[in-house]
């Protein structure tokens, strides 16, 4: 059975956001993402494995080293989609904000 990963549900996961922040910066293998964790190394590459079937994470073959790097195009769809999201919390914000300055406490 092929299950098709959910990009939302991949990055919902603490550690998976952790890896994307190493991976983000450089491109590494598998043993020295795991380095950076207090987990068995097959966790990780599980970890591992639905961030690349969810295209976050692409891998290129070095002789036997798989190195892990950022797929740039998929986390910018990602991030494109939940911009609106954002943009809608600021300004709510902003309207309490504007809301809280003008409150004036009753003595």
């Amino acid at each position: 059975m092929n299950l098709r990963r959910d990009v939302f549900q991949a990055i919902a996961d603490p550690t998976r956001r952790a890896i994307l922040l190493l991976v983000a910066s450089q491109t590494m293998t598998a043993g020295a993402i795991a380095a950076n964790f207090d987990t068995a190394r097959p966790t990780v590459s599980k970890h591992l494995q639905i961030l690349t079937e969810c295209e976050l994470l692409g891998q290129t073959q070095n002789g036997r080293e798989v190195h892990y790097h950022i797929n740039a195009k998929k986390m910018k769809e990602v991030a494109d989609f939940i911009e609106p999201f954002r943009q809608m919390w600021d300004d709510r914000f902003n309207k309490l904000e504007a809301i809280m300055k003008n409150y004036q406490p009753k003595k």
